[in-house]
């Protein structure tokens, strides 16, 4: 699902590249999921509307037109950042290995305590992104998810597992999500699909 439909992935060629001639690099706000240290920010005033960005080296380039302000550049390059990471995480993972990211998170988070019995996929679960069943000690994730960056998924995975200490979302479960440092960005996250999902498919634009 396209953040934005002038918004594109990687792949630019060599010519374009060539004409963005104002550069600034800056530490990225998710370098560490992204295994990158930096983000460089490219403006070029032959740019009109569209936005990109690609991994090179070390860092992750953004590409923008010249004409756009600090704010929306801040909010473009998280755009683009979670576009990457939930490109380079398109391999689904397995049931198996989605348990065993479930007890890495339990271990890091909840000192271990939460113990799944069954991590799973599913494709029935359209109206939530995940669910447990704290008796059979069972979790299931909406296949929805499957694409999305890792944070959100681990953020997901983490949610049901509290779920298995803590049934409801009182001040206690929410207290077993503090220490997860991305639960506000996958929150926001999946807000956004969800607000996207609700809007009327209009046509494109003449010209688009």
């Amino acid at each position: 699902m396209p953040a934005d439909p002038s918004a594109h992935g990687s792949g630019e060629t060599p010519l374009r590249r060539a004409a963005d001639t104002s550069r600034r690099t800056a530490p990225s706000p998710t370098a560490h999921a992204a295994g990158t240290s930096a983000v460089e920010v490219r403006r070029s005033s032959r740019r009109r509307r569209t936005v990109s960005a690609y991994r090179e080296g070390d860092r992750t380039v953004v590409l923008i037109p010249a004409r756009m302000s600090e704010a929306e550049e801040r909010r473009w390059v998280t755009v683009m950042l979670d576009k990457l990471a939930a490109q380079e995480s398109k391999r689904m993972l397995g049931d198996g290995e989605l348990a065993a990211r479930a007890g890495r998170l339990s271990g890091q988070y909840l000192d271990g305590r939460a113990r799944p019995a069954s991590v799973r996929w599913v494709t029935n679960q359209n109206t939530r992104w995940g669910s447990c069943t704290p008796a059979e000690g069972s979790i299931r994730l909406s296949h929805r998810l499957q694409g999305m960056p890792e944070y959100v998924i681990d953020y997901v995975l983490l949610h049901e597992l509290a779920h298995l200490l803590v049934p409801g979302h009182g001040p206690r479960f929410w207290s077993l999500l503090d220490s997860y440092p991305r639960t506000e960005r996958a929150r926001g996250y999946l807000e956004g699909v969800v607000a996207a999902d609700r809007l009327p498919h209009l046509p494109a634009a003449r010209g688009e």
